[in-house]
């Protein structure tokens, strides 16, 4: 019997099983291409830090950060009240304020969370887009920040935002205003922020999919050690182009475990790889903290 034929047929088969294996174990959550030493702990404050930590919410994005001086701004709400039960976690038991919500934009997975934060903590002030949306979920945060008369600033243009000394928040996305506009992708309509502390950055992408409008720019700077990436990893955004522009070194991705979309994409988790980007998973990492005093960044994961 000739053995060397049998061995082209056999081990080309014997790879592509391998493959398949791998990628059902990866699938199901066995394997994660995320970092798995616990450089920070998730029960420390690390005061006079920066900390950002990514909520393991499910098919959703909320991520609460905690500045240097210690105030506090959200980054969404996830879809459901599973945001409001981290805080309660995260946050000292007596501590029901939050200086800053950020509304990328008004999808249910992104602001249904909000309304029941709204109910629970006093909120000083609220940055979103007014982009049109008729969703109960929506139409309940819109409601209750009326009712307690919380400041709301509306994003129509890039700019800067200084939060406080070494920090800034830049507004990348939208760059026009999009109040009371009604949009045929709302994904599009999402706030893109890049966060800057000395020498440390962050990017925001929310679930903005028209990436290529921020490539480019001769004012704009995309490179972030962060990267928390746009619409849960989805094929229809994250483009080869504008991730090597960013260049993460670390990639985060808010999804839910085994979701009906198959988020993220194999593709996305492909091109990320290619940049030797370290990719954590909510799905698969549970919470993620990124901890920064400016100049060095720590990350961990924790699966309270």
């Amino acid at each position: 019997m000739d053995t060397s034929r049998i061995n082209k047929i056999v081990l080309p088969l014997l790879s592509i099983l391998l493959i398949l294996v791998l990628i059902g174990l990866w699938q199901k959550g066995y394997l994660s291409f995320a970092a798995k030493s616990h450089v920070v702990s998730c029960s420390e404050q690390y005061p006079g830090q920066l900390r950002v930590d990514f909520f393991a919410v499910g098919q959703g994005d909320s991520e609460l950060i905690r500045t240097p001086q210690g105030q506090k701004i959200l980054i969404d709400g996830g879809p459901d009240d599973m945001a409001v039960k981290k805080l309660g976690q995260y946050l000292p038991f007596y501590d029901k304020e939050i200086n800053l919500i950020i509304l990328t934009h008004p999808h249910s997975d992104h602001v249904a969370g909000l309304v029941e934060i709204l109910k629970r903590y006093k909120v000083d002030k609220v940055i979103m887009t007014g982009v049109l949306h008729t969703t109960s979920d929506y139409l309940a945060f819109l409601e209750l920040i009326k009712e307690k008369n919380v400041p709301v600033q509306l994003i129509k243009q890039r700019q800067s935002i200084s939060i406080e000394n070494g920090l800034e928040l830049q507004i990348l996305y939208p760059d026009r205003d999009l109040s009371q506009i009604s949009l045929e992708n709302l994904n599009n309509s999402s706030i893109a922020l890049r966060l800057s502390y000395i020498s440390s950055s962050f990017l925001f992408m929310g679930d903005l999919e028209a990436e290529e409008s921020l490539v480019g720019r001769a004012e704009t700077t995309l490179k972030s050690d962060v990267l928390k990436v746009g619409h849960h990893g989805s094929i229809n955004a994250n483009n080869s182009k504008f991730l090597q522009a960013v260049s993460p070194t670390y990639a985060i991705i808010s999804a839910g475990l085994n979701n009906s979309y198959g988020l993220p994409s194999y593709r996305t988790i492909y091109e990320l790889k290619k940049l030797n980007s370290i990719v954590c998973r909510t799905d698969q990492d549970g919470n993620i903290r990124v901890v920064s005093d400016g100049h060095k960044i720590s990350v961990g994961s924790c699966h309270e």
